[in-house]
């Protein structure tokens, strides 16, 4: 069963679509990831984000759009557009413990 798509064109109007087949993306994105604005080319599968990054998804916690997102919810998981999303990344190092750093968007 295909998921329901929400493509809201600049315009305000919100159409909904049942698969991305039915629909071509034609511009960019604007998110905004650990508070810098990012411009990505299309809705893009946050796993793919992930890789552009460089940032392992077994080593990092994601909030979109200020909900926590489960590891096992990451390959379903795709930035649109106004999305807000927050990246920590654990990094060990010194004898206080673990810490958690955020990578560059």
């Amino acid at each position: 069963m295909p998921q329901e798509l929400r493509v809201t064109p600049r315009s305000g109007c919100s159409h909904e679509l049942t698969s991305q087949k039915d629909w071509t993306w034609l511009g960019v994105i604007t998110i905004r990831v650990n508070g810098k604005r990012v411009e990505l080319d299309r809705p893009t599968p946050l796993l793919a984000y992930l890789e552009q990054l460089g940032a392992n998804p077994r080593a990092v916690a994601v909030e979109h759009n200020g909900a926590i997102i489960e590891r096992a919810e990451y390959e379903i998981a795709t930035l649109k557009d106004g999305d807000t999303v927050e990246i920590v990344r654990m990094v060990g190092g010194g004898s206080s413990g673990p810490s958690t750093s955020r990578p560059s968007p």
